[in-house]
């Protein structure tokens, strides 16, 4: 199928472009919201604005469209998006359990005539981080909003030493470790679809309360070695 993505530059949107492609798909177009709104039911908020650099790694083209990210407004601007695109079979969703997301997605997709490709609705979320990590993905997390998440996750990138970290702490805590109901957000800096990885050149941490962000401010995609 040809398709296009709805791509947040977090590891559920990376990933299910990644499954796409691996499974022969031709994934032509990424599509990003940028809310106005950093409580947005739907699309993600910290450093959207960087995903431009995710796109040119992986030579996909990239559309973006601002919203206000008004509750259910918010999705009349995404269905405006998808209307101009021409010759497109289907829309990538990197959705894992929430169902406010993908019935609404899917209801704009039926509506346009386009079929839902949601890879890892239902996955387990401890088996979805190992394979993320196993297919060679670098994760950043660059906000945390729940209890058990404190100040120091904020620009950590996740390693196997992390997950065990973070298993330990959603048990403890009882939160979703794929982060569903918005516990922490991430950003990939690395995954094997990038010609070139990204590097963070100057960021910001804001913390207020109990929740914060890691906000970039200066990146550039560096050369990755060359396998030995």
């Amino acid at each position: 199928m040809k398709l296009v993505a709805l791509f947040s530059g977090g590891k559920d949107s990376c990933f299910a472009v990644y499954r796409a492609i691996k499974e022969g798909h031709t994934v032509q177009y990424l599509v990003s919201i940028i809310s106005e709104n950093p409580e947005s039911y739907m699309f993600h908020y910290p450093n959207i604005e960087f995903v431009k650099y995710q796109a040119e790694s992986m030579r996909i083209q990239l559309i973006t469209r601002k919203t206000q990210g008004r509750k259910e407004e918010e999705l009349h601007d995404l269905l405006d998006v998808l209307k101009e695109l021409k010759g497109i079979d289907g829309v990538v969703v990197g959705g894992l359990a929430s169902e406010y997301q993908r019935s609404r997605i899917k209801r704009i997709c039926d509506s346009l005539g386009l079929k839902t490709y949601i890879p890892y609705w239902n996955i387990d979320p401890e088996k979805y981080w190992e394979d993320i990590l196993n297919a060679g993905f670098k994760v950043m997390i660059v906000s945390v909003a729940c209890e058990g998440l404190d100040k120091s996750w904020l620009g950590r990138v996740i390693d196997k030493a992390g997950l065990e970290e973070l298993k330990k702490l959603g048990k403890k805590y009882n939160f979703h470790l794929g982060f569903e109901g918005g516990e922490a957000e991430t950003f990939v800096i690395d995954c094997p679809l990038f010609r070139k990885r990204i590097e963070i050149l100057d960021a910001e941490t804001r913390w207020s309360g109990d929740s914060g962000v890691y906000l970039f401010k200066r990146v550039r995609l560096v050369d990755k070695p060359n396998p030995s």
